[in-house]
């Protein structure tokens, strides 16, 4: 059975990207448009998983083939954050995740006690913040599963994440990370041989997982902006302004095209960040590792990136 693990809708808050961060929420899509696209898709069952919240899902709770999920900031000290994935929780549930994740310590041990299937996402991303090389191992003794095919990310921070999950003996999953319908399913979780929901899950929290579906590129992130920028114009613009005449409305809009046009360079900046640090990141992770011989890094990323390439 497949499904996609890391979905965001309407429910999942302000925009946090450069140009958007003031104007725009992060997602317009709503519950019901991803749970449609996901099972146009290919989709046996869906999750919706947005920051900290389960609203959205709550829209959909009830239904043979969905389960409730979120995406948890847990806030370390220094206000440094990872982000992870909780599925098949209750809203008591979610009450107690609320309450603790502000303390990690006890959200790890909540959820360990719960057997609530967790993964840590986009480990390596420059999207929570700063990180330290004990962030990681903690994020990766602490959890069960790692994100390393996420839909968003660049082809090399799946990667990162994936061998660091393996070096730690975390099983791997997928989620498109989709905050518009257009990428929704775009990467997805396989559990082999699972053949309900209650199955799934319990393969998920076994580890017995296989991540699929394709990575992110500069491409993808832009064209996924700019639909989140025309969600931001349609809720903003009010009834008012669609009724103007074309001339009237460019006028009331022209104030709003200089942002439109900075949108590429933006998710340029953000692109290559991403890919600048999540390697950085990586290299502090990796320098950490106990070494084998003389040099750890060909054992643990293998020669082309080990010598900086692409995987």
């Amino acid at each position: 059975m497949r499904c996609d693990l890391h979905v965001h809708t309407v429910h999942s808050g302000a925009a946090d990207l450069l140009v958007l961060n003031h104007v725009s929420r992060e997602c317009y899509s709503q519950p019901g448009e991803v749970y449609d696209a996901a099972k146009r898709r290919g989709m046996d069952l869906v999750t919706i998983t947005d920051h900290d919240t389960i609203a959205g899902a709550l829209e959909l709770a009830g239904r043979d083939d969905f389960f409730v999920g979120e995406e948890v900031s847990c806030e370390l000290e220094g206000g440094r954050v990872l982000h992870l994935g909780v599925w098949d929780i209750s809203e008591p549930q979610h009450a107690a995740i609320a309450a603790r994740r502000r303390e990690p310590e006890r959200l790890f041990a909540y959820l360990a006690e719960q057997r609530i299937p967790a993964a840590v996402n986009h480990l390596f991303s420059p999207l929570t913040g700063p990180r330290r090389a004990e962030d990681f191992h903690l994020a990766l003794g602490a959890v069960g599963l790692v994100e390393a095919q996420n839909g968003m990310m660049p082809p090399a921070s799946n990667e990162f994440a994936r061998l660091a999950g393996r070096a730690a003996g975390l099983a791997p999953i997928g989620g498109s990370d989709a905050h518009t319908v257009a990428r929704v399913a775009h990467a997805f979780t396989t559990v082999p041989r699972a053949r309900d929901r209650r199955e799934f899950l319990d393969g998920l929290r076994a580890g017995f997982t296989v991540p699929a579906g394709g990575a992110g590129s500069y491409a993808r992130l832009t064209a996924d902006v700019l639909r989140v920028f025309a969600g931001a114009y349609r809720e903003n613009a009010s009834k008012a302004l669609r009724s103007l005449p074309d001339l009237a409305r460019f006028a009331a809009i022209a104030p709003a095209l200089p942002i439109l046009a900075l949108i590429p360079l933006a998710t340029a900046i953000a692109y290559l960040k991403e890919g600048w640090l999540a390697r950085r990141f990586f290299s502090q992770y990796r320098a950490t590792l106990p070494s084998v011989g003389t040099d750890p890094t060909p054992r643990l990323m293998g020669p082309k990136l080990a010598l900086g390439g692409e995987p």
